[in-house]
């Protein structure tokens, strides 16, 4: 029997009243158990409620009330604490919810790409670190990795956890070492906060309003917030136009048709195909692949004595990113997956001949660079003690038309779309209160050192402002040393993205940098020691966050310069018990150049005279500026007897260095 009309509208007009009738009191991932509370300040809590119910929170003797708002959130302000613990803390509402095993210390958030998310099994020393890791007041929350075009009010994930060597063995290793650092220092308990991800920019880590006052990032902020939904629909929506393509005739890879010659036969026909430099990634070289992820085919020609023939033969691909399949003479060999792993495939002595050889390889690039990277070394052909060098000049072609394929929404994935992973990790984390910030970050801006200046103190500014705390302290790894250098005097990128980071250090007050340039691996942009970054960055904590002034925390920072006719003094804060020269393995004791008036820089020799440096170089008469390990990976050689090594820095400003 049909239901009154009065009947029906009085149901339809309780149903959207119901469930708030009926919600319970609900906090933050982040406001748990096992959680470190923030000693000697205001704490402020915060959760979800029936819109105008009241809540209480009691926390060591104090009670503090606030009422839900409209939209159901509320947030109240316990007062400051000094450390200990364990502690209970009750939040009743028509509900109650009782918190045990909290802690009152110091709390870190911990943030970055790769080099701060690596984790403590993988460090060194890790294994034998992370079983010891028995340490109950030290507390741990990994923010899970989530991007978003708007910013969250919550988590998308996360517990605190005790340190122990389970949990510990997964958590940064970098975080993990500074916090047990500053937690035997002060003896107090520590909390830590990771959210990192790997290979992310720092401009994704930013807010909108602090982006939208920048005019490089102006418009792809406005153009974010110009699309519907979600970047989960609307990846959805691109992964549908993509399987569609794949399944059409133009998303076919061309060098494997049926019934036509496959692009690895040594007998094709190649005019046609361009060239590119190898190693090397595909999308800095040509404007045609710059954005392209997907397939494309290298070829290469070698030729080899008669005495090679029906030799078995090693080929040597370096790595390529992302997957390759491997061809000798039309014939395939070999096949592997892992941008980082490195190729080495054996060819059947059946298929070496002598005279003209050809290598093809296809290589799949999944996202980001694609192509063969690493050392020109690394990419041979040897043939019993005859090695051929294959590095330089390979031909190319994408396997496909690239403008037919659908273009990604977010072509560097939207974890580095402008503002996604503040949206997403940064912004469900405040108001809770920090000690200060630790960041390692920068390889991903690597070629954006001009904007990197701007952006970076931006990012600093906005994180105290979105935490409203103005002199919130903010520590930061300098990039360590990667990728090989030439050897004489050069400019690179990394070079001025570590002076963007210095100057960083050098004009917004409390922060502080780590040096690790001599912590680095010229072969892998993941050092695997940790434990030294740790340790610099709870140097540079004592002294910016905790106040202790006669700490050295750095190494030598270069302050001033004077010239007197063809030698420079050098002088230098932060020397501590005394300047250092180690030696640096490239046939001088300093990687200190200097240039005169021409801007043409070359080697110096450097000696300590007390507190200063002096340098002079041959052929320089009348010196004018200096560098210092300027480059990818230019040796560290000037410390203070604390063992703490110089930022690499210039005294100049002039253009990149023509080639001589």
């Amino acid at each position: 029997m049909p239901l009154p009309s009065s009947f029906r509208l009085t149901a339809l007009l309780l149903l959207p009243i119901m469930p708030a009738a009926q919600a319970m009191v609900r906090l933050p991932r982040l406001v748990s158990s096992h959680m470190v509370l923030q000693r000697n300040v205001p704490l402020p809590l915060w959760g979800w409620a029936t819109p105008g119910e009241a809540v209480r929170v009691s926390f060591r003797g104090t009670t503090v009330q606030a009422n839900a708002g409209p939209d159901g959130r509320w947030q109240l302000t316990l007062p400051a604490r000094p450390a200990g613990g364990p502690f209970e803390l009750e939040v009743k509402g028509q509900n109650v919810i009782k918190l045990t095993d909290v802690l009152v210390g110091d709390v870190w958030l911990a943030s970055g790409q790769s080099n701060m998310e690596w984790p403590l099994r993988e460090a060194a020393g890790g294994p034998a670190a992370a079983a010891a890791a028995h340490y109950p007041r030290i507390r741990l929350f990994n923010v899970p990795n989530r991007a978003e075009p708007r910013p969250q009010a919550e988590l998308a994930g996360g517990e605190w956890r005790v340190c122990t060597p389970q949990s510990a063995a997964d958590f940064s290793a970098v975080a993990y070492f500074f916090g047990l650092d500053l937690q035997r220092q002060y003896n107090v308990p520590v909390g830590l906060i990771a959210a990192e991800w790997g290979g992310t920019v720092a401009e994704a880590w930013t807010s909108a309003p602090t982006l939208q006052k920048l005019p490089d990032f102006q418009a792809s902020v406005a153009a974010l917030q110009r699309q519907p939904g979600s970047f989960t629909e609307q990846e959805a929506a691109y992964a549908a136009r993509l399987q569609a393509w794949q399944q059409s005739p133009a998303g076919q890879d061309q060098g494997l048709l049926p019934g036509q010659p496959s692009w690895a036969d040594p007998n094709l026909a190649t005019p046609s195909w361009n060239t590119l430099q190898l190693p090397g990634l595909w999308e800095s070289q040509t404007p045609e692949l710059r954005d392209f992820d997907g397939v494309v085919w290298l070829r290469r020609e070698l030729t080899l004595p008669a005495s090679a023939a029906n030799q078995p033969l090693t080929l040597s691909l370096a790595q390529v990113d992302d997957q390759d399949s491997t061809f000798f003479n039309g014939v395939a060999i070999g096949g592997t997956r892992g941008y980082d792993k490195l190729r080495r495939y054996t060819v059947p002595a059946s298929l070496v001949r002598a005279g003209r050889n050809v290598v093809a390889v296809r290589v799949t690039d999944t996202g980001s660079g694609g192509g063969l990277w690493g050392k020109p070394e690394n990419l041979t052909a040897t043939v019993g003690s005859l090695t051929v060098p294959l590095a330089g000049s390979w031909q190319y072609r994408p396997a496909f038309d690239p403008s037919t394929r659908p273009r990604s929404p977010f072509p560097g994935g939207p974890q580095n779309e402008p503002t996604s992973l503040f949206n997403g990790m940064i912004a469900p984390l405040a108001p809770y209160a920090l000690k200060g910030v630790i960041w390692y970050q920068g390889e991903s801006n690597a070629g954006r050192d001009a904007q990197y200046r701007v952006l970076f103190p931006a990012l600093v500014q906005d994180w105290r402002t979105h935490w409203q705390q103005a002199a919130l302290p903010f520590l930061f790894v300098q990039l360590a040393g990667y990728m090989p250098d030439a050897p004489e005097p050069t400019d690179t990128d990394w070079a001025r993205l570590r002076e963007a980071q210095r100057l960083t250090s050098l004009r917004v007050p409390r922060t502080g940098m780590a040096v690790a340039l001599d912590l680095g691996n010229p072969d892998d942009i993941h050092p695997r020691n940790k434990q030294d970054v740790g340790h610099r960055l709870a140097l540079q904590a004592r002294r910016v966050a905790y106040g202790e002034t006669s700490v050295v925390a750095s190494g030598p920072t270069f302050e001033k310069l004077s010239a007197s006719g063809n030698r420079l003094t050098l002088s230098f804060g932060n020397v501590g018990g005394g300047l250092l020269l180690r030696p640096g393995g490239m046939g001088t004791l300093s990687s200190f150049a200097v240039a005169g008036p021409d801007g043409r820089f070359v080697w110096a020799q450097a000696e300590v005279e007390g507190t200063t440096l002096v340098l002079h170089a041959d052929g320089v008469a009348n010196p004018v500026a200096v560098r210092y390990a300027w480059g990818n990976n230019r040796p560290a050689t000037l410390y203070n007897k604390e063992g703490l090594p110089a930022s690499p820095f210039r005294s100049d400003d002039w253009p990149r260095q023509p080639a001589p």
